[in-house]
């Protein structure tokens, strides 16, 4: 099974910026950001569809945009405005068309004064 590339986590201050990249070859259905912080349950971020369908999370409060690229294989995440509460492991989620799950490894995303 093809693996999710994930990148761009790190350590940023509140109020600071994140962009997160997941990238895997074919067209899944749909695309998600999930975070779970430690001692949390995973929570949904954002996702977006191939016919361009967004959702976000409670979690991402209108401080966050997802899109995917031209491939349609790769999927993105502006995190602006970020707080101590977005602290946690970001994984990357595709669904192809018949339901197949397929996840990505995490990043790691700190936010931290």
């Amino acid at each position: 099974q093809a693996q999710l590339t994930e990148s761009g986590g790190g350590l940023v201050q509140p109020g600071g910026s994140l962009r997160l990249s997941c990238s895997m070859p074919g067209y899944p259905f749909r695309m998600s950001w999930y975070r779970q912080g430690p001692g949390e349950q995973r929570e949904l971020v954002a996702s977006i569809t191939a016919g361009g369908n967004i959702t976000y999370g409670n979690s991402a409060k209108g401080r966050f945009t997802i899109s995917r690229g031209d491939a349609r294989g790769a999927v993105y995440l502006q995190m602006d405005s970020l707080k101590s509460e977005d602290t946690g492991v970001y994984l990357c989620k595709a669904e192809s068309f018949s339901g197949q799950e397929r996840w990505g490894q995490g990043t790691q995303v700190t936010v931290s004064s």
